[in-house]
């Protein structure tokens, strides 16, 4: 007997087409809905599941269990400084250096304030130009150093340690006078060693002078008249010398220090002869105009003699004293 094709059989013709039988659930309910169910719902199973897993520890709130395994530590993906834009690199070294002092110089405090905060300069060699070049050309550097003890009679100052790479990314010099003005510290010589030709980036010095040993308090103590001025003056030309290519020179002092005074004639002569432009700091507030003269009452002669502090604000600030009897 011949049978028929099971593939080949066609639908009979007014007879619909049934919808697929949905798959029946694997938990059994009651006909009745009348009723609420006491089986299990399938969320409700897959909940069980879930707490049956959970081990002792997590299920603890607040009671150590001993020898509980340490949850693992997510490692952190580092941060892809290099990735940002150079702009925003150059941000961020300025907030890193921000409290290294405004002006470098031989100091027992250096390590504190600057020496840890090079430590970025070791990190790679990118980071190292970019930071270095940010931090030496916007910190101008002492030429001789100022501070009291071992430093002040220094053979080699700070501009003669630092690397010529180094010397050549700063923008700006300090040229403080005053300090040691009785007997100028040997150290205080313009020489090769000292490194000013290698400073090809400097277009500004700033000449700060803490006294003038010209004005009359000095006398009795000061040596030959005339003589630590023609020393200041002889210094910054020998300073210009080395390095022509400055044309701005900056002057600021203490409220002592008068611009009428011989010092700051010289030095005003030593800029105006070569054609500098100059300018004033904030801390003296001097302008172009002519300074106005301040009148001071001399010391009576029943004044008592003034103490080693009084002395010392009247040299630094020319401020009026109020002397005990």
């Amino acid at each position: 007997m011949h049978r028929r094709s099971a593939t080949g059989r066609k639908p009979q013709a007014g007879r619909p087409v049934t919808a697929p039988t949905p798959v029946s659930s694997a938990y059994a309910t009651p006909a009745s809905s009348a009723l609420p169910s006491a089986y299990a719902s399938e969320a409700e199973a897959d909940i069980s599941d879930e707490m049956a897993n959970l081990s002792i520890n997590a299920l603890t709130l607040d009671v150590p269990i001993a020898n509980a395994p340490k949850p693992k530590r997510m490692k952190q993906k580092p941060f892809r400084f290099l990735d940002l834009p150079y702009e925003l690199r150059l941000e961020v070294y300025g907030y890193h250096f921000v409290n290294t002092g405004d002006v470098l110089d031989l100091d027992p405090d250096n390590y504190k304030r600057i020496h840890q905060k090079l430590a970025i300069l070791r990190t790679c060699r990118a980071i190292y130009r970019e930071a270095s070049y940010l931090f030496y050309s916007t910190h101008p550097v002492r030429i001789f150093p100022t501070q009291p003890g071992r430093f002040f009679k220094t053979k080699k100052p700070l501009l003669a340690r630092l690397k010529p790479g180094q010397r050549g990314t700063l923008t700006s010099l300090e040229l403080r006078l005053g300090p040691g003005w009785s007997k100028p510290p040997r150290g205080w010589v313009v020489n090769p060693e000292l490194g000013l030709k290698d400073c090809v980036s400097v277009r500004k010095i700033t000449v700060f002078v803490e006294c003038d040993p010209g004005n009359d308090i000095f006398k009795g103590f000061r040596r030959a008249e005339g003589f630590y001025e023609g020393f200041s003056k002889s210094l910054l030309e020998k300073v210009l010398d080395e390095m022509p290519w400055v044309d701005y020179i900056e002057f600021d002092a203490w409220p002592s220090v008068k611009k009428s005074g011989a010092l700051m004639r010289g030095l005003l002569e030593v800029v105006a002869d070569r054609g500098l432009k100059r300018g004033w700091g904030s801390e003296r507030g001097w302008t172009d105009a002519e300074e106005a003269e301040e009148s001071h009452e001399p010391l009576g002669l029943n004044a008592p003699i003034l103490t080693t502090a009084q002395l010392h604000n009247l040299l630094l600030h020319g401020a009026s004293i109020e002397v005990r009897a």
